[in-house]
């Protein structure tokens, strides 16, 4: 026994890596392929509800249930065999019937999936595909196959994987609602290399889809983020020409406002869009394909068809950051503007108590030359009513007296009023 303790995660991080093997398949061979979303929140989902949806399949053949919690399951069902597989925003279902059907691609393989089984999924369809496994037959038979199965226009055939097989689709809805896909298997090509190509051909069908969505929403932004810029830009004009600050502020806060609602409300679609787009070149990468009899690869057309939607996924996601970010040096040249504005009335307003201050000094000097006016006039006479016993002394008249007094007395007055005004002033 090992002493050290394990991390609570390790066990089962460690069998994530190995949770999705590739199933064996062996030509000729039909695969049903489904994978059913959430119309909103979907990362949020209840996948509680996905296993149960799962479990009721099952119970309708008598199969083994997953283990509880379980992303992955495969086992047999009646004659066939199932994959499942719960992702971020989905989950699909791929079966794997052997044996051929008497017409290509028999939208009847779908009757696996029963109907009111069907009806009571927990999500809508995100896409859904037929896929034909065969041997490769003469290239003659690949040709008139080519021709009478997919359009001409958009079909996309390959040698994939050291030229172990030829894949072909168009990528287009079928009459019956599904995709097109064939494999020809060539000779001596083994189980799991049969159903990793098949893997992969559904899961490049599936992230491309999960990555369309965004080109939807990436046009309505475009078309807001038009009259946004137009806002924005009238909005700077504006404050070049000195408009009143706060409803040029009022303006730009609605913007910014409502761009960065628009941020939130497309963040997580516009960054699961990029993450699907690398998935679905990297899962074409991996395919290592070669060119098959001139006809165009799956690189090229995702190149011609695929690329240029995600380019405008990017380009909506790119001048939505853009606009935000002008948005906020706006707001910043803006509260720039209102500081200078605000330090030139603060300036107008120390003036203004500096002159305040001043008519203050000047009337509190005025007071005191009054307060010394009249206190002098009652100090000369409470002074002159002391000393007049000695005007008969003196020889001197009344009036002599109090003119010899007062400006003793002024003189007094005035200091202790200068004295008094300096020990407040301290």
């Amino acid at each position: 026994m090992f002493p050290l303790a394990d991390h609570k995660d390790r066990y089962g991080l460690a069998n994530e890596l190995h949770a999705r093997p590739f199933p064996p398949v062996s030509a000729p061979a039909v695969a049903a392929y489904l994978a059913v979303k959430r119309p909103s929140d979907a990362a949020k989902r209840d996948r509680s509800a996905d296993r149960a949806h799962l479990i009721e399949l099952l119970d309708r053949f008598g199969a083994p249930h997953p283990q509880p919690d379980a992303s992955h399951y495969y086992g047999q069902i009646g004659r066939h065999h199932l994959k499942w597989e719960s992702h971020t925003e989905f989950v699909t279902y791929t079966v794997f019937m052997d044996g051929l059907a008497d017409r290509p691609f028999d939208p009847s393989k779908f009757d696996v999936f029963p109907e009111d089984w069907v009806a009571r999924a927990p999500g809508v369809r995100m896409t859904s595909a037929l896929i034909q496994i065969q041997e490769q037959p003469p290239e003659e038979v690949m040709m008139h196959a080519i021709a009478d199965w997919f359009v001409a226009e958009s079909v996309a055939v390959s040698w994939v994987l050291d030229r172990a097989a030829i894949v072909m689709g168009d990528f287009r809805i079928d009459p019956a609602g599904h995709m097109r896909f064939s494999v020809f298997v060539a000779p001596g090509t083994g189980r799991r290399r049969t159903g990793r190509i098949v893997q992969r051909i559904c899961e490049i069908e599936t992230y491309k889809s999960m990555s369309m969505l965004g080109l939807n929403r990436a046009r309505r932004l475009h078309a807001r983020l038009g009259v946004l810029d137009g806002e924005l830009s009238r909005v700077v004009q504006e404050m070049g020409q000195g408009e009143d600050a706060a409803s040029t502020l009022d303006e730009l806060l609605s913007i910014s406002a409502e761009l960065e609602d628009l941020m939130a409300r497309n963040s997580f679609r516009f960054g699961a869009t990029q993450a699907y787009r690398a998935i679905v070149n990297q899962r074409i990468e991996v395919l290592r394909e070669e060119r098959f009899n001139g006809r165009q690869t799956w690189r090229e057309f995702m190149m011609r068809r695929y690329d240029p939607a995600m380019r405008t996924v990017e380009s909506a996601e790119t001048q939505l950051t853009a606009m935000a970010q002008r948005a906020k040096r706006a707001g910043d040249l803006l509260r720039t503007r209102v500081d200078v504005e605000r330090s030139a009335q603060n300036q107008a307003l120390l003036e203004s108590m500096d002159k305040r201050a001043q008519l203050q000094l000047r009337l509190q000097e005025t007071v005191e030359g009054l307060s010394v006016v009249a206190i002098s006039y009652y100090a000369v006479s409470l002074a002159s009513y002391f000393a007049y016993p000695l005007t008969g002394w003196m020889g001197i008249s009344k009036g002599m007296l109090t003119a010899m007094l007062t400006l003793p007395v002024v003189v007094l007055v005035w200091m202790m009023v200068r004295r008094i005004r300096h020990s407040i002033d301290k």
